[in-house]
C-alpha cells in the first residue's frame, strides 16, 4: 500500500495495536468477515472470539457458520439466537410505517441495532477489549456499529479492517482466494446480500450503476418477479391490536412466524421488492434491489388501519413523525434521546389501531381492499350519498364562507396590487 494513502486512526474509539489482546469480530460467513477473521489474526497478533446472531436470515446455515469460523482460527464462535427479539423490534417498525425514501423498511439498520446490543453483551461476557466488523469505509454500517456500540459502552474500542485496509470486493475476493477461505461472491456474480427476516438487501454489479437495468431473476432471492408471478390473485387477512400484528389468516401467531409467513406468500406474488436510489448517511447517492415483503404487507395494512381510526390531524402529524423515525433510525441515531419522545407518541396513537385488515396481491401489487375496527372513525349514517338526516346539508354553505375566507381575501389583495389598486 502507498504510505500516502495509509489509513490514518484519528477518533478515539479507534483501538491501536499492542494495546489489546481479544477481539470480539461481528461474524456473518460472508466475504468481508471471512476475510477478516483471518486478517485480525495476523494483523493485530490478538485472539479473535467470532459472533454469529440470527435474525431470521434464511440463506445461512448457522452451524456451517460457526464451523467456518473456528476452521478460520476463531477462539470461539458464539451463535446468538436474537429472532424474538429481533421480530419485536420489528413491530416498531410496522407502527412506525417504516418507509425511507421510498419502499425501504429499514431491515438492515435494525439489524444493526440489534446486532450492537448483543455485541455488547457478549464482549463484557467474554472479556473482549476490541470488536471489529466487516463495513466499508463508504457504508452506513461503519457509522451504525461504531456509534451504538461505544454509545452502549463508551470503554470498547473498535476496528474496522475492511477500512483500514481500503479493500474493494474485488480485492477482497483476490485475498480469500489466495488464503482458500470459502465465499459465494464470484467475478461472474458480484452481488452482495445483507439478509435478515425483515429485509434482504441486495447491492453490487448492475444494480450500483442507475444506467443500467439489474437482472431481477438473477438477483432477487425472496421475490418472483410479476412475470413469474402466480395468475391468480390472493387475499390475506391480517388481524391487528394496538398497532401490533397478531394474527394471519384468522390464526394467532408470533410476531416472528407471522413475517416468516408473509415473506413467503409475498415473495410468492412479487409483492415487496423495490429498486431504491439511496441517500447514505456519508453522502453518497447509491442504488440497492431491496426485498421486503413481509415488512411492505404489514405496514400497507397498519397504515392504512390507523388512517381509519385516527383523525385528519392526528394521521398529519403521524405521517411527518413516521418519516423523522424513519430517517433517524436508517441516520445510525435509534438511541438518541427524541426517538424516545417519537416512540411515546407513536405508542399512545396505535392504542386504538386494531382491527382486521384484508389485502389482495397480484403479480407484484398489494391492496388493502377492506377495513373493520371497533375503533374506526367511519359513520356509514353520515358519509353516504343517499339522503341521509344525520348530515345537516344545509350547514356546508356558510362553512365553505368562512372556511374560503383567508384564502378569498389574500387572493383579492394580491390582484389588487398587481393592478395598482391599493387595497380598501
Amino acid at each position: 500500500m502507498n504510505q500516502s494513502t495509509a489509513y490514518q486512526k484519528v477518533a478515539s474509539h479507534e483501538a491501536q495495536k499492542g494495546t489489546f489482546d481479544r477481539c470480539l469480530l461481528l461474524y456473518s460467513g460472508g466475504l468481508d468477515t471471512s476475510v477478516m477473521l483471518k486478517w485480525i489474526q495476523d494483523e493485530y497478533g490478538c485472539e479473535v472470539v467470532a459472533l454469529t446472531v440470527n435474525l431470521g436470515q434464511r440463506a445461512d446455515n448457522m452451524e456451517a457458520i460457526r464451523e467456518k469460523a473456528l476452521k478460520l482460527g476463531a477462539k470461539d464462535c458464539i451463535v446468538y439466537d436474537a429472532r424474538a427479539e429481533f421480530a419485536e423490534l420489528c413491530m416498531e417498525a410496522v407502527k412506525a410505517n417504516a418507509d425511507y425514501q421510498g419502499g425501504y423498511a429499514l431491515g438492515c439498520p435494525l439489524g444493526r441495532v440489534m446486532i450492537s446490543q448483543i455485541a455488547v453483551k457478549i464482549a463484557a461476557e467474554y472479556g473482549c477489549e476490541v470488536i471489529a466488523h466487516g463495513c466499508t469505509g463508504k457504508g452506513n454500517d461503519q457509522v451504525r456499529f461504531e456509534g451504538y456500540i461505544t454509545t452502549l459502552n463508551p470503554q470498547v474500542k473498535i476496528i474496522a479492517p475492511v477500512r483500514e485496509w481500503a479493500m474493494g470486493r474485488d480485492e477482497e475476493i483476490e485475498y480469500a482466494l489466495k488464503h482458500g477461505i470459502p465465499v459465494e461472491q464470484t467475478q461472474k456474480a458480484p452481488y452482495s446480500y445483507d439478509e435478515n427476516m425483515w429485509a434482504n438487501t441486495g447491492e453490487g454489479g448492475e444494480i450500483e450503476d442507475p444506467r443500467l437495468i439489474p437482472p431481477l431473476e438473477n438477483i432477487l432471492k425472496w421475490c418472483n418477479t410479476p412475470k413469474n408471478a402466480p395468475d391468480e390473485e390472493e387475499l390475506v387477512v391480517l388481524e391487528f391490536e394496538e398497532g401490533k400484528p397478531v394474527a394471519l389468516n384468522y390464526q394467532t401467531l408470533p410476531p416472528a412466524e407471522i413475517i416468516q409467513a408473509l415473506n413467503a406468500i409475498g415473495g410468492k406474488n412479487a409483492v415487496g421488492y423495490f429498486h431504491l436510489i439511496e441517500d447514505r448517511i456519508v453522502g453518497l447517492k447509491v442504488r440497492g434491489v431491496y426485498e421486503n415483503p413481509a415488512a411492505h404487507l404489514l405496514i400497507q395494512a397498519h397504515k392504512n388501519l390507523e388512517q381509519l381510526v385516527s383523525t385528519r390531524e392526528e394521521n398529519e402529524l403521524k405521517t411527518f413523525l413516521d418519516t423523522k423515525w424513519a430517517y433517524l433510525c436508517y441516520g445510525a441515531k435509534y438511541f438518541e434521546p427524541v426517538m424516545d419522545n417519537i416512540r411515546a407518541f407513536q405508542d399512545k396513537q396505535n392504542e386504538k389501531v386494531s382491527g382486521k385488515v384484508t389485502l389482495r396481491l397480484y403479480k407484484g401489487n398489494c391492496e388493502v381492499v377492506a377495513l373493520d375496527s371497533p375503533y374506526s372513525l367511519f359513520d356509514e349514517h353520515l358519509a353516504t350519498f343517499n339522503k341521509s338526516a344525520d348530515f345537516n346539508q344545509n350547514a356546508s354553505a356558510g362553512f365553505i364562507e368562512l372556511w374560503n375566507l383567508p384564502q378569498k381575501t389574500a387572493h383579492q389583495v394580491k390582484r389588487g396590487k398587481l393592478a395598482g389598486v391599493s387595497a380598501p
